[in-house]
């Protein structure tokens, strides 16, 4: 990506609604991205397949397919807590690091960021870990 670029999404996030809501929509990303990259690693340790995963929580089989593979992929909660005992596993809050509370915690209270460059550049890097992992393993 270009410089422009950056310079571009640093000016936009000064404005605090886009700023709270391109944060808010990178965390989610990153968040939904790892549990279902967990889940799916977890389904490969388990050696159960996708099918058997939707029995076991009463789902249809395509439904655990999108679940796993669409992009734009949204589980509640309680789906996903489902699945995780399925798996044998459960789901906690951790903290966020410190290195990006900054970036993500003090723009969400105060819609401000103190480095608009460098918080564009770490939730960009947030929102695009999955993709990149999948042209990787290509």
């Amino acid at each position: 990506m270009s410089g422009q670029f950056w310079a571009e999404l640093a000016e936009d996030l000064k404005d605090p609604e886009f700023l709270r809501e391109y944060v808010t929509e990178s965390v989610r990303i990153a968040t939904v991205d790892a549990i279902v990259n967990a889940v799916d690693e977890a389904l490969r340790r388990e050696h159960l397949s996708k099918a058997d995963l939707a029995r076991a929580i009463g789902a249809q089989p395509a439904s655990v397919r999108r679940l796993l593979s669409a992009r734009n992929v949204n589980p509640t909660l309680g789906t996903v807590a489902e699945v995780a005992a399925v798996l044998g596993l459960r789901l906690t809050l951790e903290p966020i690091p410190e290195s990006d509370r900054e970036i993500i915690t003090d723009p969400l209270r105060t819609g401000a960021a103190a480095d608009a460059r460098r918080a564009a550049q770490r939730l960009t890097e947030m929102r695009t870990r999955r993709a990149q992992q999948e042209t990787v393993s290509r």
